[in-house]
C-alpha cells in the first residue's frame, strides 16, 4: 500500500482536519451528548505502524485519540508467542498503565492449505498465540482463509469444510482459555461474504466469528446491507480503511453497525504516513463524524 504524505492528508477536507489538528473534540462532544455511538476506534499495526514499537504505539495512540490495538504478527514491536513470562507481563503491564486497550493479536495463521502438514502447524501456532493472549488480557486472536487450493486439485467446499474444522479445534482451545478466534473476511475467492458464512456454519463454535474487513467485495447492488446481515450475528471485530474514498458505503456501514448494537472496535488499517499523528487526528475525526 502507498503512504500518504501530508498534501494527501490536506485532501481529507478542510473543517475534518481543523478540528482534527486543533484538538477541538467537536465531533466527540456531539457524539457523547447523542450517546449514539459505542463503538470505539483502534489501530491495527499492520502497514501505518508496522515500525514502531510499544511505546510509541500506545504514545500515538493517546496523543490521538485511538483507544485499542490489534499488534499484527511479524512488525517492529514484536509481540509473538516466542515472548518470554517476564516479557509478557511488561506488555500488558504496559499497555494496562496507558489506558490504550489491547484489543487482539493479529496472526497470519490459515487453515485452507492442501498440505495437511501445514493445516496442522498453523493450528498448533494458532493455540500458541491463544495462550500468548491469556497472559496479555487480550480479547482475541485473528486469523484468516487465504484462497482456495482448486489448481491442486482441492473443491471449494472441501476447502471450506477443511477451515471450518480447524477454526472448531481453535476456537475449543481459545474459549478454555477465556479468548475469541475472529475469522478475518480474507483471501482471494474466500473473502466471499457467503464462504464466510459456509465456514462459521461448519465451525459452529460461539468463540468463533468474523472480523469484517471491508473488502469491495462486500458490495451488491451498491449496498453492503444484505452480507453484513450475513454475517453480523458472527461479527466480533472489524477492520476499516480509508473513509475518504467514494468506492465504499462508509455511512450506510456505519449505520448498520449502530443500529444493531455493535459495542466493539472498528480498527483502522490503513497505510503509512510520513507524518502518522496528523493522518490518525484526521482519521479519528472522520471516524466521530461517521459515528453521529
Amino acid at each position: 500500500m502507498s503512504r500518504f504524505t501530508r498534501r494527501e492528508c490536506l485532501k481529507l477536507g478542510v473543517s475534518v482536519g481543523l478540528a482534527a489538528c486543533c484538538g477541538r473534540p467537536v465531533f466527540a462532544e456531539s457524539n457523547a451528548k447523542k450517546g449514539s455511538a459505542k463503538m470505539r476506534l483502534g489501530l491495527v499495526t499492520y502497514n501505518l505502524a508496522n515500525a514502531w514499537d510499544i511505546p510509541t504505539i500506545i504514545e500515538r495512540c493517546k496523543t490521538t485519540g485511538f483507544e485499542g490495538v490489534e499488534l499484527r504478527t511479524t512488525h517492529a514491536h514484536g509481540v509473538e508467542p516466542s515472548l518470554s513470562k517476564a516479557q509478557r507481563v511488561d506488555v500488558r503491564k504496559r499497555f494496562e498503565d496507558s489506558g490504550i486497550v489491547l484489543w487482539g493479536l493479529g496472526s497470519i495463521c490459515d487453515f485452507h492449505q492442501a498440505d495437511l502438514a501445514a493445516v496442522k502447524q498453523n493450528i498448533k501456532t494458532c493455540k500458541e498465540f491463544v495462550l500468548l493472549a491469556k497472559d496479555l488480557g487480550v480479547k482475541g486472536v485473528k486469523v484468516r482463509p487465504n484462497g482456495f487450493q482448486e489448481d491442486k486439485g482441492v473443491s471449494k467446499d472441501a476447502t471450506l469444510e477443511q477451515i471450518g474444522k480447524a477454526l472448531h479445534e481453535c476456537g475449543t482451545f481459545a474459549s478454555d482459555n477465556g479468548i475469541e478466534i475472529w475469522l478475518e473476511v480474507h483471501g482471494r475467492g474466500t473473502m466471499h461474504p457467503p464462504y464466510i458464512r459456509r465456514i462459521l456454519d461448519i465451525c459452529d463454535h460461539p468463540s468463533v466469528g468474523a472480523c469484517w474487513n471491508c473488502n469491495l467485495e462486500d458490495i451488491k447492488d451498491g449496498s453492503v446491507k444484505e452480507y453484513f446481515n450475513l454475517l453480523r450475528p458472527d461479527i466480533k471485530s472489524c477492520h476499516i480503511n480509508e473513509l475518504w474514498q467514494t468506492n465504499y458505503p462508509w455511512h450506510e456501514l456505519f449505520s448498520l453497525f449502530k443500529n444493531t448494537g455493535y459495542d466493539r472496535f472498528t480498527l483502522a488499517e490503513i497505510p503509512e504516513s510520513a507524518d502518522p499523528e496528523s493522518i490518525m487526528h484526521y482519521y479519528k475525526a472522520l471516524w466521530m463524524e461517521m459515528t453521529n
